[in-house]
């Protein structure tokens, strides 16, 4: 791959916002480099040497979106690591994420390719953040290191995230996650 130095911070947060727009408005499998090309006046050439595919795109795109990494987290308890977590993202933009994810938990089952630039770029460094996270409240004490909700800490977030508009037909907000946090991932860790 080339390297990425020619193109400005601002030009690649344009180019990977216009790829989040297109998949938003047409879904993976008819996002194509072309439309992206389109959309952000470059060339494909251009998109293909500096990504080297549609998949390591997208996720790329998806990395640049999420504020900051979990791993930096740290505010002395579980409970602060958590919410300061989700609180971090902005409801309109968990409401656009959440639509998001639906569209591509879909399209990895059908585009290994996908999937795995999704594992490498975008949830390999969550989830080592999230461990992070709660490897620290298990030696501050606060949750049990044998309890198996540890491991089930990121199913229970993402399910939370990608059902509820599915489940109760309302839009992902800040206080559905925070009394889900407080309802179902806490107890389930013992906090």
């Amino acid at each position: 791959m080339a390297a990425r130095s020619r193109l400005t911070p601002e030009r690649e947060a344009e180019l990977y916002e216009a790829v989040l727009d297109l998949l938003r408005e047409v879904g993976y499998d008819a996002l194509t480099m072309d439309a992206v090309a389109t959309r952000t006046r470059s060339s494909k050439a251009t998109l293909y040497r500096q990504w080297g595919s549609k998949p390591e795109l997208v996720a790329k795109a998806l990395r640049h979106a999420k504020p900051g990494s979990v791993a930096e987290i740290d505010t002395g308890s579980l409970r602060g690591d958590l919410r300061l977590m989700l609180e971090r993202s902005d409801t309109c933009q968990l409401e656009r994420d959440s639509a998001l994810m639906r569209g591509l938990a879909h399209a990895v089952t059908q585009h290994p390719d996908l999937h795995q630039a999704l594992r490498e770029l975008l949830i390999a460094p969550e989830m080592t953040g999230l461990d992070e996270l709660l490897r620290r409240a298990v030696e501050r004490g606060e949750a049990d290191a044998g309890n198996p909700a540890l491991k089930l800490v990121p199913h229970m977030l993402i399910g939370a995230v990608v059902t509820r508009q599915l489940i109760d037909d309302k839009p992902l907000d800040q206080e559905f996650l925070m009394t889900y946090l407080d309802a179902v991932v806490f107890p389930a860790l013992g906090v």
